[in-house]
């Protein structure tokens, strides 16, 4: 049972949004300012699971956490879907032409870029999450400065939106894993998605022969990303993830490649958040 979740951010930050939709329970959550901190929280058993984002919609995959989740042999037992909508934000009784700075997460930063070209006057600075930056300006009474948020950052801290929605693309979307130190408890029977990583030597039709395993078994690929393999140049890992109408078709897959000696490894098995 999943009582406590450790996130990246603080309360209003996406990653707590996540934490507020997924359970069907309330949970408590540990705030952290670094994914590193998240999964040491993990780790350490301070909490029974962590939330942490794996790609943007508009900015792609973050890398580094699937690299987290990789190292310390954890366990993706779900996953989210969430409406990512960046908001503008600043104390009261102020007006974008009298903000001179924004602080925000980098992704944030990027997904806003074409907004902020219409505002030359705003230097744009790079910060460790979107809702703490909310809840510095609270806390601080920092006029002038301006951080980009959820609309429930800024119910939170009390602070007024000066510009909704201003991300480039509209439709924005972060893809959300749940972990935990041990595999998921979903029934075979429900287990519909797979998110698993192997490694090819740098050799023509390595990739493909995995792949075509992976299409003869009757599974859908639906995300893959390299990853350089550090110690081995020219050898690279591959995080890939599947979905499939039939669990015993996802093992028939694994057993076939683990005879392969690829390096197969299961990062998760759990029911797909988008059918």
């Amino acid at each position: 049972m999943i009582n406590t979740v450790a996130i990246q951010g603080v309360k209003g930050s996406f990653h707590h949004i996540v934490s507020q939709q997924f359970f069907d329970k309330p949970v408590d959550v540990i705030e952290c300012l670094t994914f590193d901190i998240v999964v040491d929280s993990l780790i350490s058993e301070s909490c029974d699971a962590a939330i942490m984002a794996l790609e943007n919609s508009i900015a792609g995959s973050i890398i580094p956490n699937y690299a987290l989740i990789d190292k310390y042999k954890l366990h993706i037992v779900g996953e989210h879907y969430l409406d990512i909508q960046h908001n503008l934000m600043a104390l009261p009784n102020q007006n974008i032409s009298d903000i001179e700075e924004v602080y925000s997460h980098p992704m944030a930063l990027l997904q806003c870029k074409e907004f902020f070209k219409l505002y030359p006057h705003i230097k744009l600075i790079e910060d460790k999450d979107t809702a703490e930056v909310a809840q510095r300006i609270h806390e601080k009474k920092l006029k002038g400065i301006g951080a980009i948020a959820s609309i429930m950052a800024a119910e939170i801290f009390e602070l007024d939106i000066l510009a909704h929605s201003i991300q480039t693309i509209k439709h924005n979307e972060t893809r959300f894993a749940i972990v935990k130190r041990t595999n998921s408890e979903v029934p075979e029977n429900e287990i519909n998605k797979a998110s698993v990583k192997f490694e090819t030597d740098h050799k023509r039709g390595s990739l493909a022969a995995i792949l075509n395993v992976m299409s003869d078994c009757k599974l859908n690929l639906t995300k893959i990303q390299s990853l350089p393999i550090v110690e081995t140049p020219w050898k690279y890992a591959f995080f890939v993830d599947v979905t499939f109408e039939k669990y015993i078709d996802f093992k028939k897959a694994k057993s076939i490649i683990d005879i392969m000696g690829e390096g197969f490894k299961v990062l998760g098995e759990y029911k797909n958040a988008k059918l």
